[in-house]
């Protein structure tokens, strides 16, 4: 397997368009940074304990990219070790452990951190900690990925910023996957809100070395100071290495040298103006959100009520993997498309997701539970949602198929008759009038169809439609 740019190809050299991998962040082994990392490598690679310019000179771009308090970089690994040292130098500097987090907020996989991910303790038998409610810290991605693509409201962060300061506490802002210019306008996300809004701490990790491990917290000299004043030494051993640092240089310069903020502006708006038109054509959608190359597709099947499209979420991930896009969900109920994908993307890359993502919504009757990918019609025609509320009744594009026939409006309406004999993806009812045929699966295609069934997936094989109407 390999990858280049913002495609990934497998064993077979089937091609992939990436929409999610938001590591690769200038693109996947972009050439720049494996020239940087291969020419350090060759020249120096030890721990941190000897110094070297690359430290030093990334460490001046990384501050310039920054607010002015915000001076001092400790470098690591790894987002997870970048948040639990950044909980390190809250609670040092303020004296105090308890934390404040966001519900569905998830900041790492160390235990420090599973302690204030609500995404990943109310999963497991790990449980809230009693100090995880007031105060040495407030901890927050500058928008929120694995809870669902939420970007706070304006002023939020400002005035939450103002209650934390006010009780003692200093701010965090987690910009592990939403940093380096993938929101566009800003290199950083916690940006967006305002000049009146600098965090105290902010946290880097995931796309910084573009796949290479690297990670940093940069923080205020005071913070810093207070913490250096503990008596215990901060080491890293591989944190801010030679090849670490190279390579994050060559980041920043790819970052620059191809105007990719540029890119997730001009992209990120073409994109988000497709994906509303699509809101506007399938009721499954029930919301966009984002900015720049960090958009989230919220898919319910009740516009009121909300409910989570959870399968239907799922179903649509496998279908687009198999027209060579790779999408995933997130969210309390996964039921949010995920869209990250590395800062290359281009609106021709945006217009191919687009279609595929239009032609199975339009292809498959999800809210219905009813998949019509048959035989191509020429007549294709329209029938009206029996079971979408009567003062918000939408239309469903249906290709014919009933091969070689004609069908009225009426005779549509008669094949699918009551909401009461329609159910959704992850079951197996289909409207009694219609006559059900599965193919014959290759031992591959059954392979992949009792995955599917062991994920909670019904395969759109099992609600083919078929050229018959009993009579």
């Amino acid at each position: 397997m390999r990858a280049q740019g913002q495609y990934m190809f497998d064993e077979k050299g089937e091609r992939y368009l990436d929409c999610i991998n938001n590591v690769a962040h200038v693109g996947h082994c972009h050439p720049e940074v494996v020239k940087a990392a291969t020419k350090q490598m060759e020249l120096l690679n030890t721990n941190s304990r000897f110094l070297h310019d690359n430290i030093v000179e990334y460490a001046k771009r990384l501050t310039a990219t920054l607010p002015q308090p915000l001076s001092v970089c400790y470098f690591t690994n790894s987002g997870s070790e970048a948040n639990d040292l950044a909980l390190r130098l809250a609670r040092q500097f303020r004296g105090h452990q308890d934390v404040i987090t966001l519900d569905h907020a998830y900041h790492g996989h160390l235990s420090s951190l599973i302690e204030i991910s609500p995404y990943k303790f109310r999963k497991g038998k790990d449980v809230k900690k009693e100090f995880v409610h007031v105060m040495a810290a407030f901890i927050a991605e500058s928008m929120q990925s694995c809870g669902g693509q939420i970007i706070p409201p304006a002023g939020y962060f400002q005035k939450v910023a103002e209650h934390v300061h006010n009780a003692g506490g200093v701010f965090i802002a987690d910009e592990v996957q939403v940093g380096f210019g993938r929101v566009g306008k800003h290199f950083w996300s916690f940006q967006m809100y305002g000049e009146d809004f600098i965090p105290d701490i902010v946290t880097m990790g995931k796309p910084m070395g573009n796949g290479h491990p690297l990670s940093c917290v940069v923080t205020t000299k005071e913070i810093a100071e207070a913490f250096s004043s503990s008596g215990m030494e901060y080491f890293n051993t591989y944190g801010g290495n030679p090849v670490s640092c190279a390579v994050g240089l060559a980041v920043l310069d790819v970052i620059e040298n191809e105007n990719l903020q540029g890119n997730a502006v001009r992209v990120g708006n073409y994109l988000t103006e497709l994906l509303d038109e699509q809101k506007a054509k399938h009721p499954l959608i029930g919301d966009i959100r984002g900015v720049g190359l960090f958009i989230g597709i919220d898919l319910v099947k009740d516009h009121e009520k909300r409910t989570p499209a959870t399968a239907e979420a799922q179903h649509i991930i496998y279908k687009m993997k198999e027209k060579g896009v790779l999408l995933s969900a997130d969210g309390p109920h996964r039921n949010v498309l995920k869209i990250k994908p590395p800062m290359c993307f281009t609106e021709e890359d945006a217009k191919f997701m687009v279609d595929h993502l239009d032609g199975i919504l339009t292809g498959s009757l999800l809210g219905l539970g009813i998949h019509a990918r048959t035989q191509t019609c020429q007549h294709p025609h329209k029938l009206v949602c029996p079971v979408v509320p009567q003062h918000q009744v939408d239309e469903y594009r249906l290709e014919c198929f009933i091969t070689k026939s004609e069908l009225t409006q009426t005779e549509l309406n008669d094949v699918i008759s009551s909401p009461e004999e329609i159910d959704y993806v992850n079951q197996t009812q289909v409207p009694k009038e219609v006559h059900v045929e599965l193919p014959n699966h290759s031992a591959t295609e059954s392979r992949e169809n009792d995955s599917r069934k062991r994920n909670g997936v019904c395969s759109d094989q099992h609600a083919l439609l078929s050229k018959r109407l009993k009579t």
